[in-house]
């Protein structure tokens, strides 16, 4: 049966901003990483990655298995990764590895441990900041391969692991769901895959008598679409984190807010103060550059965000003439933009009696970012006959 690689899993890499910095590295250590796939397949391949790393990453042990709870592995499900038919690799600035493929029996969102190890240091320069998901770090030594590990501390972050890719069957495809903190599931329960990129995914599985589509979540908390900070722009990083991606048919974008939201506060400057002219503009370059690499386009509208934050930054975050800038681009978008189809996340998360604001009963309690019964509100309003 003909086959293909699609990836079944991702974590946009992103810079260390400074408040994000609680560790300069690992030392000795073995660490555990543990990610969810969409689909299954026959074969596995992991991409590593040290984007903004200024330094060699020398890993000396990685090894793949099926997770279990509290940071241990299936035993029996455990392989060690080799990468040009060596345990060992190293990561080059600015760069990534991908290992040997693994013939390796995988279901649909089975989750699987990726766990590392080098003797000397590896530091922290490139990661995934809001993981939403518990990340488990070793006392000093090679655990890679062990059921369970001696945790000398957790993280909720991703750290090397930015892709995991699938043989697949040959018509299987790939959506990728690009945009900031709401996709990247900031607000959703630890460990319970309840980003609405994860209950999408289920949604798409559910289908009878469809192809598998993988569901590969580029979101990145506190991105901008056209100003850098945490992690590049998005008109920067879509080549890398959108089109370098085989197999991809749908793009579903979701991103703005921060443009918004973030000039004239502690977090950014008033030069960085964008208009909805600037940003329905940045929004047609995306679509115009899926639409070259054949990628269908969903474009959403930006959530509402009164409320958010009131004393922190002080003063700023919230204000009217922000929130007409948000209903100007949200007006553009239902009814200027070129994209191939709309989703009107607005519409369906407002609060009815105030649409400046979250309905209640969806707000993780910052209201900005949704809780899990907004994200699975998002998820089941998308309609799936677009992406057939």
């Amino acid at each position: 049966m003909e086959t293909r690689w699609i990836a079944s899993w991702s974590a946009a890499p992103m810079n260390v901003w400074g408040p994000d910095a609680p560790l300069s590295g690992f030392f000795g250590q073995t660490v555990r990483e543990v990610a969810r796939l969409s689909i299954g397949g026959s074969g596995v391949v992991v991409r590593l990655t040290n984007d903004y790393g200024r330094s060699p990453i020398h890993l000396d042990a990685v090894s793949l298995a099926y997770a279990a709870e509290h940071g241990g592995i299936e035993p029996l499900t455990s392989r060690p990764l080799t990468f040009g038919g060596s345990r060992s690799t190293v990561i080059h600035p600015g760069s990534s590895v991908i290992c040997d493929p693994v013939e390796m029996e995988l279901r649909a969102f089975s989750r699987l441990a990726l766990s590392f190890h080098g003797e000397g240091l590896v530091p922290v320069e490139t990661h995934h900041f809001e993981a939403q998901q518990t990340t488990y770090i070793s006392v000093p030594g090679d655990f890679t391969s062990a059921g369970e590990m001696i945790v000398q501390q957790t993280t909720t972050s991703h750290y090397l692991l930015s892709a995991i890719y699938v043989r697949a069957s040959a018509d299987a495809r790939a959506v990728v769901c690009f945009g900031d903190s709401i996709t990247d599931g900031y607000g959703s329960s630890i460990d319970a895959d309840r980003r609405w990129p994860d209950v999408f995914a289920e949604r798409l599985s559910a289908r009878e008598g469809q192809a598998d589509i993988a569901v590969v979540n580029q979101g990145i908390g506190g991105n901008r679409l056209l100003h850098d900070c945490r992690g590049r722009r998005a008109v920067a990083r879509f080549d890398r984190d959108v089109l370098s991606y085989a197999g991809v048919s749908h793009l579903v974008i979701l991103i703005g807010i921060n443009d918004i939201v973030w000039p004239n506060t502690i977090l950014a400057g008033g030069h960085e103060a964008v208009g909805a002219a600037e940003m329905i503009a940045g929004y047609q370059q995306l679509i115009a550059r899926a639409r070259l690499s054949g990628l269908k386009t969903m474009l959403c509208t930006l959530l509402p965000f009164e409320g958010t934050n009131p004393e922190f930054p002080k003063g700023g975050y919230y204000t009217s003439a922000k929130e007409r800038i948000r209903q100007a681009v949200n007006h553009s978008i239902r009814t200027e933009c070129d994209a191939d189809a709309i989703m009107d996340f607005d519409a369906l998360m407002h609060d009815p009696s105030r649409p400046t604001r979250l309905r209640p009963a969806y707000d993780s309690g910052d209201h900005i970012h949704p809780n899990d019964a907004g994200y699975r509100a998002m998820a089941e309003a998308i309609d799936l006959s677009f992406f057939e």
